[in-house]
């Protein structure tokens, strides 16, 4: 195990954005097809839905906006792309999740508003994806729909309707890492143990692992934040799904994968002199401390049952840190060692 602490393309653009495109759009125009599967001569059955392709936008060459028609959310789900330099032969997937400030309203995922994700991702053989929206759902499957935040099933959405479509679009070969930040940490890790045969490596960056018992006034503050219900989402206090998706009581199923987790300190530092809280965190640099205080103390305390199980894990406590985004962009390159460890050994 280890524990550290440290401080704080013109030429093929057209051929290569040409097929990306042309895969996309036969996948949209496959959909209706799809939607029929034969059974003997002249008979055909209907399947279950499957999620297709509505349309796309390519930002960059390597940088495509994929709009999905999701029958689990019941809408159209917009998820950003980005591409490896060597865009036909097969690669990993890292799903990159958002945290609770997400709005549903944005037109990028928050991590290419306000990190280099784009440029840092630019050379690394893997797929990114980048789920829009999200903000206050933890990435779950809800019992029930919500007055403010509708019908939500993104864990269906993530891991059973996802995964084959960008894998059959974009070269994906199976082997899957998730990753996030606060809200979309707790998210990766819960889905990472959840469905271990889907991912091989998970980070959370400024995540709490805790969701039963205290720790739900964490969840429910966060839900609550963007106008959302936590009954909708896990029931009532004493309901099951609370402790069901409780990473610290699972943790032994983290065991034989890749685990990268971060916090920081809540020492502000020099990019909390000019932090900017738009336009998804509304926060105060005061503010920013407290939340990152309590991220830290999650951490140490996943730390501590890691380490007492005998789990795995690369874990990182920054000298200086609050819980804004230079400091997730940091963590992120941070990780990505640990994350490739998982994916990419013997696809290079």
């Amino acid at each position: 195990m280890t524990h550290r602490i440290t401080s704080p393309v013109r030429n093929r653009l057209s051929g290569s954005r040409s097929r990306t495109i042309r895969r996309l759009r036969a996948a949209a125009a496959s959909a209706a097809c799809a939607a029929l599967v034969c059974a003997g001569a002249g008979t055909a059955v209907a399947a279950p839905p499957t999620a297709s392709v509505d349309h796309v936008v390519a930002r960059t060459d390597r940088w495509i906006q994929v709009f999905v028609d999701s029958p689990a959310m019941q809408r159209i789900v917009q998820v950003d792309v980005l591409l490896p330099p060597d865009r036909d032969s097969p690669h990993p997937t890292l799903y990159l999740l958002d945290g609770d400030g997400a709005d549903p309203t944005q037109t990028e995922s928050t991590w290419t508003m306000r990190t280099d994700a784009v440029q840092f991702f630019g050379d690394k053989p893997v797929n990114v994806v980048l789920p829009v929206g999200g903000g206050g759902t933890f990435y779950s499957d809800w019992q029930r729909d919500d007055p403010r935040l509708g019908h939500v099933r993104w864990e269906t959405f993530l891991t059973q309707e996802l995964p084959p479509l960008i894998d059959n679009t974009f070269h994906g070969n199976g082997r899957n890492a998730v990753a996030g930040l606060s809200m979309g940490g707790q998210a990766a890790m819960s889905l990472t143990f959840r469905y271990p045969s889907l991912y091989r490596s998970v980070a959370s960056y400024s995540g709490c692992m805790y969701t039963a018992g205290v720790g739900q006034a964490y969840v429910r503050a966060a839900v609550a934040g963007r106008g959302g219900d936590a009954d909708n989402m896990w029931g009532g206090i004493t309901d099951p799904d609370w402790a069901a998706h409780d990473v610290s009581l699972h943790t032994d199923a983290l065991r034989g994968k890749q685990v990268f987790i971060s916090a920081g300190t809540d020492v502000p530092g020099a990019a909390d002199l000019a932090l900017d809280p738009s336009p998804t965190l509304p926060l105060t640099v005061s503010a920013a401390m407290a939340i990152e205080d309590g991220a830290r103390d999650c951490t140490l305390a996943l730390d501590a049952q890691l380490r007492l199980q005998g789990v795995p894990a690369d874990v990182h406590y920054y000298l200086i840190g609050t819980h804004s985004w230079p400091y997730w962009q940091t963590a992120l390159h941070d990780s990505w060692p640990t994350l490739a460890a998982g994916v990419t050994a013997g696809t290079e």
